[in-house]
């Protein structure tokens, strides 16, 4: 990513979640400022609660004079930032456009802490890569809108893309949520999910165990450990009648799992910002590519089977056997899952 800024003549779009301004956030800023000091026109289009930090600080107006234009989505009172309110209604997406030419997509933030992650982002060319800077441009204009009205008015005319496909927290704009919905429940051999946080609706769970009854191999791919016990603990809950019916669920071991991909029957593939929880299926702006290309498709396919290697199956007696303070926890937020 940084390559690719280093290569602008024309334009760098940045969309990030999390955009850090430590060893490796000023990694990039340092790129921007030169490059806009060549006449570069570069923007950046970053969450307000995600990279609160830099939000919450002097230099995006010190950016700003220097001639980098600068947005942050869905700003929120400071009591707010660090509490659940904070979760809904983000920006979640992680674009890069480069001279609207080339660019990237995934789950990768900016931030040293991410370093040693395992997460999957692309590198694009293509159509693709016009269709990323129209859902770019939509955003950069809602995000100076803060009247949730104007906003709805503002996606009425979205439509699906073809390759690079949105979320939004609005009624018949989920696009990319009924696009995985239909892809996994039309599988006939395999499905194979990787999320860091999977807390699936009633919807996910009932298509997966349909699958598994007409002898599809369902398997999911979560981390060992996630840094949210809300979530981890939800997330463990719907474990039991996944697993009874013959999903296999596996935890990565060696490090922080961010990656968020699908492979479905070896023909149809997904990957981007998009988690298997609540909060991107119904209250969080996302996009992901989906794509038919047999070689990206079998690439995340080893990529899958790759970390399968280093997981460790959960077994339904397992999870049965779990100590009763997890099973006192997860009684309790239950009820909740709808909104984690």
């Amino acid at each position: 990513m940084l390559e690719l800024c280093q290569s602008a003549t024309k334009s760098i779009y940045i969309e990030q979640y999390i955009f850090v301004v430590d060893e490796t956030g000023n990694k990039f800023l340092e790129i921007f400022k030169k490059k806009t000091a060549e006449g570069v026109k570069v923007r950046m289009l970053l969450d307000a609660v995600g990279s609160y930090g830099f939000y919450n600080s002097a230099l995006p107006e010190e950016l700003r004079k220097l001639g980098i234009e600068i947005r942050f989505f869905n700003s929120t009172s400071p009591w707010r930032v660090h509490t659940i309110f904070s979760w809904f209604f983000r920006n979640h997406k992680k674009t890069l456009v480069v001279d609207e030419r080339a660019g990237f997509t995934g789950g990768t933030g900016v931030g040293v802490h991410m370093k040693l992650w395992r997460d999957t982002t692309a590198y694009l060319e293509g159509s693709v890569v016009q269709e990323i800077m129209n859902s770019f441009e939509e955003m950069w204009v809602i995000a100076e809108e803060h009247n949730i009205v104007v906003r709805i008015k503002e996606l009425r005319l979205k439509k699906m893309s073809r390759d690079f496909i949105t979320n939004s927290p609005y009624f018949k704009k989920r696009f990319l949520y009924q696009v995985i919905m239909a892809a996994l429940r039309a599988s006939q051999k395999t499905i194979y999910l990787t999320t860091p946080y999977f807390i699936p609706d009633r919807r996910l769970i009932r298509i997966l165990r349909l699958a598994v009854h007409r002898g599809v191999d369902v398997r999911v791919i979560v981390p060992e450990i996630i840094d949210v016990l809300l979530v981890a603990t939800a997330s463990h809950s719907s474990f039991g009648e996944l697993l009874r019916d013959g999903v296999r669920i596996y935890k990565y071991t060696p490090a922080t799992l961010h990656a968020k991909t699908i492979v479905v029957d070896d023909e149809w593939a997904t990957f981007g910002s998009f988690n298997l929880d609540s909060l991107s299926f119904r209250y969080n702006y996302e996009a992901n590519v989906v794509t038919l290309d047999s070689k990206c498709v079998a690439e995340l396919k080893e990529h899958f089977l790759a970390d399968l290697q280093y997981s460790r199956e959960i077994t339904y007696k397992e999870w049965k056997n779990r100590p009763f303070l997890m099973k006192f926890q997860e009684f309790f937020v239950r009820p909740f899952r709808g909104f984690l």
